[in-house]
């Protein structure tokens, strides 16, 4: 065999999931292993060569195959020199993780935010394939982003671009504070914790809702209560669509996708969500800005960020 292979790795606070992808995004084999983030920073970097190493050994592949090997990783990283200036999950801080794998594997090692390569792998290989602008959405704890133009990931000049769950959208009126530290994210209407958390506060308040019989509140029972007619369920997830659909109408007067892919727990709650996303995005956005845009849930599910940082090699 003589076809070029690309590596993938998603680094996870458990878990390291490598995969390894054709040219055309193709997932031909997968691996887990765990990321031993408890045994301090040497260990997770070395796992993360080693489960590289071990995919293509468990493989029909050969080493000699391997075009590249890229890797997405949570954190503040200088995407360029593949350097992690601060994992909380993972322990890390001042890992020059490019520089240690090119060392162990003696390949092209390409680094970059989890976040934008999930957003790579939906547009090179999910539910973007074929487009070369699109916008994606990663609805789960927080709301995570990753920007695609001409097929490739936009960074930033400080590796911030993409951040859309820290667009300030929310007006000061009806701010809390976010994660961040700043007022009115998106993140804090729009992700599962921010649903959760508008439930609890109608609960507390009193509020009629059948949330209220629900010991341990998750967003999906939220989502439920709403498609069952609960009128405060309903009134959170409106709110939720609302804001995703404004920032919308806003990345598309600034970038002008073709596409918007949305991920996470959250967005498998199907078109009861994605109908009043549109809706929104379509009341809001300049007619000749969303003429033929699509609004659409992601399809790699938990495969998104391997076959992205598979993607890097090619298109990072």
């Amino acid at each position: 065999m003589s076809e070029k292979i690309y590596v993938g790795v998603d680094v996870g606070g458990t878990t390291v999931k490598v995969g390894i992808c054709d040219a055309e995004g193709q997932l031909l084999h997968t691996f887990e292993g765990s990321t031993e983030v408890n045994k301090g920073q040497d260990a997770v970097l070395h796992n993360i060569a080693k489960y590289a190493r071990m995919i293509v050994e468990e493989s029909p592949y050969a080493w000699e195959q391997v075009d590249g090997v890229g890797v997405g990783i949570a954190g503040f990283l200088d995407i360029p020199r593949g350097y992690v200036k601060y994992s909380a999950n993972l322990g890390l801080r001042d890992a020059d993780l490019k520089g240690y794998l090119e060392q162990e594997l003696q390949k092209t090692i390409k680094v970059n935010n989890d976040a934008n390569v999930a957003a790579l792998g939906e547009a090179w290989a999910g539910a973007g394939r074929g487009v070369d602008h699109c916008v994606c959405y990663t609805l789960g704890t927080g709301v995570g982003g990753g920007i695609i133009i001409d097929g490739r990931i936009v960074e930033g000049f400080a590796s911030m671009a993409g951040e859309l769950g820290h667009i300030a959208i929310v007006p000061d009126l009806e701010a809390i504070q976010c994660g961040c530290g700043k007022m009115g994210c998106l993140e804090t209407v729009s992700s599962a914790t921010g649903i959760i958390r508008m439930a609890k506060d109608a609960v507390e308040r009193g509020d009629r809702t059948t949330l209220a019989e629900v010991d341990e509140i998750m967003a999906k029972d939220v989502m439920d209560a709403a498609k069952a007619g609960d009128e405060v369920a309903n009134r959170i997830i409106s709110r939720a669509a609302f804001y995703l659909g404004k920032s919308m109408s806003m990345m598309a007067i600034a970038l002008n996708p073709k596409c918007f892919i949305v991920g996470g727990g959250v967005s498998k709650a199907g078109d009861f969500l994605f109908d009043q996303i549109r809706e929104v995005f379509e009341k809001y956005t300049l007619d000749q800005a969303k003429e033929g845009v699509t609004i659409v849930p992601a399809t790699l599910g938990n495969n998104a960020g391997v076959v992205g940082a598979a993607g890097l090699i090619l298109r990072g």
